[in-house]
């Protein structure tokens, strides 16, 4: 039975090598439109069964269920195992099937929101501490969530080149704030219908056990599985990925490119703080609308979800900027971002009022765009910039980690801090610091990120200036050999 489980998770076989250059130019469109598009919307509703709670908590705290700190515990347990999960699961998933590692995370998570929606009746036939059991559940479906990511960093890498993964991956990562934007609509409008809150978890969970389903049916793995040529041939690459010494085991090559990896690890550090801002500003943005500024649920969702939409194309914009004016080179325009983060986290917390709603939500869209720009590209893209190909999974495992480390911080730091250091105020300052603090760390970067392009740059130079050399030595000696010949 066992076998059996494994031999499923297991990457698909080759098929057959394609040789129709037109039908392997038609396939390879078709695939890549199809595992772009199943990857965002499955990522997106991997957001629908986690976002969730974070949305629906005033009303929990309102129905005397939790209390803030009680609620910052549950969220801290999601994120450790969440984050400690993304790691392995980057290590495993470079050895599984894409689909059926994405499929049974997403299934696994749906099924577990179904579960605490029942948490009510559940602690009727097993009576412990309602928020043991919400902790528990929901650190089960930190596990899973764990399961979205390292699959589509995989298959990013193998359906989309080197020269196009910058725009490519920030264009994916929007689906973070796609699933975080329209989770919150739809929230909203179950509390509209005045449903009770046990839909916020079952509609989502629903939605996500079909979807699942679908995955399984219509992904695909790797190209080499549908008889495709590797991409780096098809589009014929000129940015060739740096691959691992040959004969180095799948071991060795973790330890030396990313457990020994020191800028690595300052993109992993810096995750942790960026991801603080992240989910410090979005977690609690309803809570702190609701309680410190007077809105109601419904206008408090409305502004919230200004940050995850306008997310969107901010990480898109950062991919587009760094492909196009910095050499796919992400730390200046990581740098921008931060900078510009820490000014829109004041001025949200400055100038959110009940009277001022627009104002309110275009602060809020100031944080989403600005704060999704170094979350897609620091421990995404940067992160395989700085390693080996084959270890881009685990790479991004490891930031992955880090980052929900930081989300651990947000969900009880921030939590702690409202109640004893400086109320929201100290929440809104943190996150200025914490901006701060990732800049620094993002900035040790900046020459490895540079190395690489100023070796194409010599190495093409070195080229052109032997050819030209060898054009001149031919014409010389065919000179000498005609004059001899007379």
């Amino acid at each position: 039975m066992l076998a059996k489980i494994t031999d499923w998770f297991k990457p698909l076989p080759d098929a057959k090598p394609l040789t129709d250059e037109q039908e392997i130019k038609r396939l390879y469109r078709s695939w890549r439109i199809k595992m772009f598009f199943s990857m965002y919307f499955g990522y997106a509703l991997f957001y629908f069964t986690r976002k969730n709670l974070d949305i629906i908590k005033p009303v929990l705290i309102e129905n005397g269920l939790f209390t803030v700190e009680q609620l910052g515990t549950i969220g801290l347990v999601l994120y450790f195992t969440y984050g400690v999960g993304k790691f392995l699961s980057g290590i495993l998933a470079d050895k599984c099937n894409i689909r059926v590692f994405m499929a049974v995370g997403l299934f696994a998570s749906s099924l577990i929101n179904i579960a605490f929606a029942c948490l009510p009746q559940i602690q009727h036939i097993f009576p412990l501490s309602l928020t043991f059991m919400a902790s528990f559940l929901w650190g089960l479906n930190g596990a899973a969530q764990s399961m979205g990511f390292p699959p589509v960093a995989k298959g990013l890498v193998h359906w989309f080149s080197p020269s196009e993964r910058a725009t490519k991956w920030t264009l994916w990562s929007s689906s973070h704030t796609f699933g975080a934007f329209f989770v919150a609509q739809l929230i909203s409008l179950l509390a509209w219908l005045k449903c009770e809150w046990q839909m916020s978890f079952i509609v989502p969970a629903i939605m996500g056990i079909v979807y699942s389903i679908f995955m399984v049916f219509y992904m695909a793995d790797t190209p080499k599985s549908v008889g495709l040529p590797a991409i780096e041939i098809y589009r014929q690459d000129t940015v060739a990925p740096v691959k691992s010494k040959v004969g180095m085991t799948r071991w060795e090559i973790i330890v030396t490119y990313v457990l020994k990896n020191p800028f690595l690890w300052a993109l992993a550090i810096s995750y942790i703080f960026i991801y603080y801002v992240r989910f410090a500003t979005l977690d609690w943005a309803t809570t702190f609308l609701v309680q410190d500024r007077g809105f109601s649920m419904e206008r408090a969702a409305a502004a919230a979800s200004a940050m995850p939409f306008l997310g969107m194309p901010g990480g898109i914009v950062a991919g587009y900027l760094a492909d196009k004016f910095f050499g796919g080179r992400c730390t200046q325009i990581n740098l921008i971002y931060l900078a510009i983060l820490a000014v829109s986290c004041w001025c949200f917390y400055k100038f959110a009022a009940v009277n001022a709603f627009w104002v309110t939500a275009i602060f809020a869209a100031f944080i989403g765009f600005f704060v999704d720009g170094p979350q897609n590209l620091a421990g995404g893209v940067q992160a395989t910039r700085v390693t080996v190909q084959d270890a881009a999974s685990a790479a991004c495992g490891l930031t992955g980690m880090c980052g929900y480390f930081g989300a651990m911080l947000a969900s009880k730091g921030a939590a702690y801090i409202s109640a004893h250091h400086g109320g929201w105020r100290g929440v809104y300052i943190s996150c200025i610091i914490a901006c701060v603090i990732a800049g620094i760390c993002i900035s040790t970067t900046w020459k490895k990120e540079q190395t690489p392009t100023k070796l194409r740059i010599k190495i093409t130079r070195r080229r052109r200036m032997r050819r030209a050399y060898l054009k001149f030595e031919n014409f010389i000696f065919s000179d000498k050999k005609k004059k001899e010949q007379k």
